[in-house]
Formats: C-alpha cells, sequence, structure tokens
C-alpha cells in the first residue's frame, strides 16, 4: 500500500483541491472589496460636513476659541465664524481681507488630515456668523480699516479703531469719510490721514 492513497481519496482528491482553491478565491476578492470604516461601498472615505480637502478653506467655518479654533460644521452648535478668504503665507506679505472680515485666524504649517501631505503656514478671513461684527464700518475692529470707521490718537502718530457710537474703551476723535490714492485727493477738510492699504491706500478722516 506504500505510494498509494486510501481507496475512494485518490479520486476525491481533485475534487478537495479544486473546492479549497474556490473558497480562497473568494475570500480575497470579499477582502478587496470591502470599505473602509465610514467609507461608502467602493469609495474613498467620506470627510464629515464641513469639512474640506484644505483646512479651514472658503465657506467652511471654525469654532469658538480664544487661543485655539478648531475646524467644523457650519450647521453644528460650535460653529462660531465662517472663512470668506483664505490666502497661503502670512497677512503682512499676501493679500488683504475683505473689508467685511471680522478677524484673521494665523494658521501655522502643520501635518494635512491623515498624514497625507503638510498644510503650508497661511491665514483666514474670519467672519462672524452672528452680530456683533467689529468688521462693519464704524464697528471699532476688524482687520483692516476702511472707510466709515472711527478711531483714536494711540500716540507716536499711530491711531487705532474705536467703535463710532461711543460703546469702545476709547471714544472715537476722527472718523475716515474717504478713501483715496493720495494725499492731495483728501478733502480741504481732513484733519488726519490713515494708512489703509489696498488700491486706495490713504483715508481721508474728520475730526469728531
Amino acid at each position: 500500500m506504500r505510494g498509494k492513497w486510501p481507496t475512494g481519496v485518490g479520486r476525491a482528491l481533485p475534487a478537495l483541491l479544486a473546492a479549497l482553491l474556490a473558497a480562497l478565491l473568494t475570500g480575497c476578492r470579499q477582502t478587496s472589496g470591502a470599505a473602509e470604516p465610514g467609507a461608502p461601498p467602493g469609495g474613498t472615505p467620506t470627510r464629515p460636513s464641513g469639512h474640506g480637502a484644505v483646512f479651514l478653506g472658503v465657506g467652511e467655518c471654525s469654532s469658538f476659541g480664544t487661543t485655539s479654533f478648531t475646524e467644523v460644521p457650519c450647521t453644528g452648535e460650535r460653529a462660531a465664524a465662517r472663512v470668506i478668504a483664505r490666502h497661503d503665507g502670512g497677512p503682512d506679505d499676501g493679500p488683504l481681507c475683505p473689508p467685511a472680515a471680522d478677524f484673521v485666524l494665523h494658521i501655522g504649517a502643520q501635518p494635512a488630515a491623515g498624514g497625507e501631505g503638510v498644510i503650508p503656514r497661511g491665514y483666514a478671513c474670519m467672519r462672524n456668523l452672528q452680530p456683533p461684527h467689529p468688521g462693519d464700518p464704524g464697528g471699532g475692529g476688524g482687520p483692516r480699516t476702511v472707510v466709515g470707521d472711527c478711531v483714536h490718537g494711540a500716540g507716536r502718530g499711530a491711531v487705532r479703531e474705536t467703535a463710532c457710537d461711543g460703546s469702545g474703551k476709547r471714544k472715537p476723535e476722527y472718523q475716515v469719510v474717504r478713501a483715496v490714492r493720495s494725499r492731495a485727493q483728501c478733502p480741504a477738510s481732513t484733519a488726519l490721514y490713515v494708512r489703509l492699504g489696498g488700491e486706495e491706500p490713504v483715508g481721508c478722516a474728520r475730526k469728531l
């Protein structure tokens, strides 16, 4: 009997091997087609609502915070402000924020979500979802001074914004009434020139 299979096994062996091979192939197909947690079948993982490919991209929202901010869905209860403009680099070297911006978020370089790539250093121009809006004309704040804003002297030829309605810590002393390209274009009643930046960098302010 040496070198021979028991009676009946020799005929059954090819069928057993074929069945085993079919089972292994089926298992491989199921494994390769399985969806990752949070992913639709046959697709890539979905991102939670309010999160995009760019951290705090235009139209996305941030949470409340004093020292740090988190990207959150705009419809969530934690949402505080929306990105209305987003730029790489620093605000001193990049484009100005839109006049409606209430504040600027500085974004340091950091690893992207999932460890794929790096989020470059940049800044996001933010607009509060609810009032107050310090960036509005006369609101007393915002990342830039615009026509309608009020300022007070801060010493050494500098000025700072304050609310035109007097609700700020300092009372308004001047109000910007016009933006022009050069001082020569300001009206004769101008009492103070305020640096605005942009295409019309000179603000003509009258004394209150």
